[in-house]
């Protein structure tokens, strides 16, 4: 193999292992919403302390490199330059970027989190913790999406890639 095709290999599998490093965090951190004993003060803000930690080392570095190697894959592939599911992917990607950023911010309101737990304020925890559920799941069909996108993509004549 040459070196421009060991290239493109090597940006497909850092992509790939950072999808599945984003899948499983993101997996990880629902379970957690989820499960989380909101019946203990410290259970619960043990559970949120997980999450954020989570999010910090796992989350947002393989959203990075998801995200960072798509569009070097971009950049690298000619073919994919007019292609519209590639385009749509790209587009998808910066949702996915906004819509981390929002739950590392949510699981970085450990704070507001607290307070609420030590008031015994389950109508704000439900909220707090329904908002965090919705973005999670959110991702989840966003990245879906993304999956399918790049399996059942448009074939194109150049067969090279």
């Amino acid at each position: 193999m040459n070196r421009r095709r060991w290239f493109r290999v090597g940006i497909k599998v850092m992509h790939e292992v950072g999808a599945i490093g984003f899948g499983g965090a993101l997996l990880a951190c629902l379970l957690i919403n989820q499960t989380a004993d909101r019946a203990s003060a410290a259970e619960f803000l043990a559970a949120r302390q997980v999450f954020a930690a989570i999010a910090q080392y796992v989350l947002i570095p393989s959203m990075g490199l998801v995200v960072v190697s798509g569009l070097v894959a971009m950049a690298a592939t000619q073919a994919y330059a007019n292609a519209g599911w590639v385009w749509l992917k790209a587009l998808l990607g910066l949702s996915v970027f906004e819509a981390t950023l929002l739950v590392v911010g949510a699981s970085t309101r450990q704070a507001e989190m607290a307070a609420a737990v030590q008031t015994a304020n389950a109508d704000l925890i439900a909220s707090l913790l329904r908002s965090e559920r919705i973005t999670l799941w959110l991702l989840v069909v966003i990245c879906v999406v993304n999956v399918v996108l790049a399996v059942w993509r448009p074939r194109s004549k150049d067969r090279r890639r």
